[in-house]
């Protein structure tokens, strides 16, 4: 296993939901030492400065760090624990899958549950089971067998889902992917920086708590006073059975695609259209994509202070939001190719002529 493999292994099969960010910003913070200079806002959201010729224009390019998941709310007499979705799950993918409590003993497996099918009324089998209705098992006989094992209500729950090279080495299988793929890119974006000269300084961001509001994206583009921004999200890829082209445009192995809307913001036209001409002169691979609903960080970054220029550049990933994802391998390497293509267009001069 190569060296990128090797850094996207650790980063999926490594917890943390919102608001438990910790374990990843220490593997994060592992590979970013000496890339730049390292601080952590008060909020949590890692930054790495890596200086160039020029102090401005400042480059801010995020991924973020959280993944959805749960937190334990109760733990039944029976020794079941009760929980609270954070993000957003689908009802459907949640059900009979293995998770992981994270507790101050350390980790325990457990698996979702529900009343089975087989001893309900015909109606009720068809209907989706809600999530007030599931419960996470842990294989305690009671509740003081829970409290044994170090369970408390407030302790995060992950998903379990290791991180698998697919017989088609360029389809990679893992949990959170949305979006330790994005932190994935920061890295070696700074990574392939060292020793080489860039017209700006660059800030590498892993955001915290994007999942639930995007706020580690404000926290950390409040204190940078980016005078550009890029957020680096997984999109939809519509490659799958019964997806409309309409739907989801976007397609494993054909680039990253350029996020032309959302709910939370409409790119930057000027920095759109200098993403779009340094793909086309570079020959880099890139699709377009939109989304009616949901957002990324660039939602809260362009409109800290007076306003920052952004544009979001989503990584297409089948089966985001669930327990486990894919993508190709050749968009990573495009995406980190095109923005290292961009960072070297950006100059104080070419910042100042971009139109909105």
């Amino acid at each position: 296993m190569d060296a990128t493999l090797e850094l996207l292994k650790e980063l999926t099969e490594t917890a943390g939901p919102s608001g438990f960010e910790a374990p990843v910003r220490s593997v994060l913070r592992r590979h970013l030492e000496g890339l730049g200079k390292v601080s952590v806002d008060r909020l949590g959201s890692l930054i790495v400065r890596k200086d160039g010729s020029a102090t401005t224009p400042k480059v801010m390019i995020a991924g973020h760090m959280d993944e959805i998941g749960f937190v334990v709310t109760s733990i039944t007499d029976e020794g079941f624990l009760r929980f609270q979705t954070i993000g957003g799950w689908w009802e459907q993918v949640m059900l009979a899958h293995r998770v992981t409590v994270l507790t101050s003993q350390g980790e325990i497996p457990g698996v979702i549950g529900s009343k089975p099918p087989h001893i309900l009324p015909p109606d009720e089998r068809k209907k989706v089971v809600e999530k007030k209705d599931m419960y996470i098992d842990i294989g305690a006989a009671n509740r003081q067998d829970a409290e044994k094992m170090g369970v408390r209500p407030g302790d995060p729950v992950v998903p379990y889902g290791p991180f698998t090279v697919m017989r088609n080495e360029k389809y990679l299988l893992a949990k959170a992917w949305d979006d330790r793929v994005g932190c994935a890119v920061v890295v070696e974006v700074l990574r392939r920086l060292q020793g080489e000269p860039h017209p700006n300084t660059v800030y590498g961001v892993a955001t915290v708590q994007e999942e639930v509001g995007l706020r580690g994206a404000q926290t950390s583009a409040f204190g940078i006073a980016p005078d550009v921004a890029f957020a680096v999200d997984v999109c939809i890829a519509g490659d799958t059975p019964g997806v409309r082209a309409e739907e989801a445009q976007s397609k494993l192995g054909k680039g990253p695609a350029i996020v032309l809307y959302d709910a939370s913001m409409i790119p930057h036209r000027g920095l759109r259209d200098l993403v779009i001409r340094t793909a086309q002169e570079e020959q880099i691979p890139f699709q377009y994509d939109s989304l009616a609903g949901g957002g990324t960080d660039a939602g809260r970054i362009h409109m800290v202070h007076q306003g920052v220029p952004s544009v979001v550049l989503g990584i297409p990933a089948r089966y985001i939001h669930s327990h486990y994802g894919i993508i190709h391998r050749d968009d990573f390497e495009a995406t980190v190719r095109l923005l290292l293509a961009v960072i070297r267009r950006l100059s104080e001069e070419t910042v100042s002529k971009l139109e909105a």
